[in-house]
């Protein structure tokens, strides 16, 4: 199955310069909690903005252009893969736009806040058939910088 995880803020952003746009320890340990054990998928750019491979997950990146340092894999691929097992999807954008109409599951944590000049955004999941199953405030905390909402919905 196609899951996404992501956060995002009050409009949709999910990143500004090629990074998070926010410092939010909690949604990092949730992140980790649903994904650990699991096998992420990720575009180039969400790769390289990360500081290394992700522990305990095994970590996919598409890209355009062949490395060897990485595991790769293509759309198909990643398709015939979550046939077998549950497969996140972790951004960025241009992969969350290619596997939208696939995805059944998706973890989002909407963050208190709206970026100023944010550059990369998630689509509007309003119109596309997702049912909210849980809802969690979560105030900030010490490494917080905003509230934050996990939500979880399925399609």
């Amino acid at each position: 199955m196609i899951i996404f995880i992501y956060a995002c803020d009050l409009n949709g952003a999910i990143g500004k310069d090629g990074d998070l746009p926010w410092r939010q320890s909690s949604d990092l340990q949730h992140f980790k909690r649903i994904t650990l054990g699991g096998t992420i998928v990720m575009g180039r750019k969400t790769w390289e903005s990360l500081p290394g491979k992700l522990p305990g997950r095994r970590n996919i990146v598409m890209s355009r252009s062949i490395r060897d340092d990485i595991e790769q894999m293509n759309y198909d691929e990643v398709i015939s893969l979550s046939e077998q097992q549950d497969v996140f999807i972790i951004g960025g954008g241009e992969i969350y736009n290619l596997f939208i109409d696939d995805v059944k599951e998706l973890h989002r944590t909407l963050i208190d806040t709206k970026i100023e000049n944010a550059d990369t955004f998630i689509t509007d999941i309003s119109n596309l058939g997702f049912h909210m199953i849980s809802e969690r405030h979560v105030s900030a905390g010490e490494k917080d910088q905003f509230d934050m909402i996990f939500q979880h919905f399925i399609r």
